[in-house]
């Protein structure tokens, strides 16, 4: 998959470089704050109680 990305970007190796990182940047800030925000009420890991 990584190749597949790395093939498809235009420019040399360094502009390559450059748009994978914003790639990469980019995936980050969509998971913090769209993705993981809209999970985390959905998960159980807030019942901590013991019986």
């Amino acid at each position: 998959m990584y190749a597949w990305i790395w093939r498809h970007l235009p420019g040399g190796t360094a502009l390559k470089a450059l748009q994978a990182f914003l790639l990469v940047a980019a995936v980050c800030a969509l998971l913090l704050f769209v993705v993981f925000p809209w999970v985390e009420p959905r998960l159980p890991f807030n019942d901590v109680t013991v019986d």
